[in-house]
């Protein structure tokens, strides 16, 4: 469901700029931002850099891009 928000000029015209530098639309850039403040607001303690890292994860999950890990040392019992 769309919704219209009204949103500060000078807000916008960064967006405009981030969303270029990103390959994204304005909206789509809104909804990023949003996203990372939902996850920091719900895990404080977490870095934005691990947020950034465990989104894109995600998604490489979910492109199929990832392969199982094999333990490629012996463990040592003792």
């Amino acid at each position: 469901m769309a919704t219209s928000v009204r949103l500060d000029d000078e807000f916008v015209e960064d967006v405009k700029i981030h969303s270029a530098a990103s390959h994204r639309t304005v909206p789509k850039q809104i909804e990023h931002w949003a996203k990372i403040g939902q996850i920091v607001e719900d895990n404080p303690d977490l870095t934005y850099e691990f947020i950034r890292e465990a989104l894109i994860a995600r998604e490489a999950v979910t492109a199929g891009q990832v392969t199982r890990y094999v333990r490629r040392t012996k463990r040592t019992t003792r």
